[in-house]
């Protein structure tokens, strides 16, 4: 129990900052690392065997797991960070898995995290990589090509499922967060 304790507050000051949507962002990404060993997992349970290729996404864990660090250098980076590699992540699975598993769902929360970890004044950055997050579901849905793995119909039906599900859940957790971090802002609290 003293270590479970040791782990909370070790991940807790690691994804800490003076700025709350900074804080936001770092959990969120800390969420994702610790959400990343079970992808493979649930896409075996829900979907059936794909012969490995879901252990993929962990190509971008190291990414997601330094974006406190990046943010500690600088908030707005480490901020700008979260979306874009949730981006890079999205078309790698997309590539794996083709655009009938729903995968592309997940640049909706890259979307909404740009709009809402970024700033006015970073307002640029933030419509850049929201273009981006638009970009890259054109691009996954008409140019990425045939999927390194290919599904039954019936297996990209429970997939796009799977996938829906994770993305409505991250939705809420975004929503979440960066409501807590406004009001954080809001109050005075910084």
């Amino acid at each position: 129990m003293r270590e479970i304790k040791r782990l909370c507050a070790a991940i807790a000051a690691y994804s800490h900052s003076d700025d709350p949507l900074t804080t936001a962002s770092n959990f969120i990404a800390l969420c994702v690392v610790g959400n990343q060993p079970f992808y493979p997992l649930y896409v075996w349970w829900a979907v059936g065997d794909d012969g490995r290729t879901s252990f993929l996404t962990f190509l971008s864990t190291p990414f997601f797991l330094a974006i406190p660090w990046v943010a500690r250098r600088s908030s707005r980076a480490g901020r700008a960070m979260l979306p874009i590699v949730g981006i890079a992540n999205t078309i790698l699975s997309a590539k794996a898995f083709g655009f009938a598993s729903g995968v592309a769902l997940f640049l909706v929360p890259c979307a909404m995290i740009a709009g809402m970890a970024l700033r006015a004044q970073e307002r640029k950055i933030m419509l850049g990589i929201i273009g981006l997050a638009i970009a890259a579901f054109a691009f996954v849905q008409n140019k990425l090509g045939v999927p390194l793995h290919i599904f039954s119909e019936e297996e990209y039906a429970r997939f796009l499922s799977l996938n829906a599900w994770s993305v409505a859940a991250l939705t809420g957790l975004v929503a979440l967060q960066y409501s807590n971090a406004y009001a954080k802002i809001v109050n005075g609290r910084r």
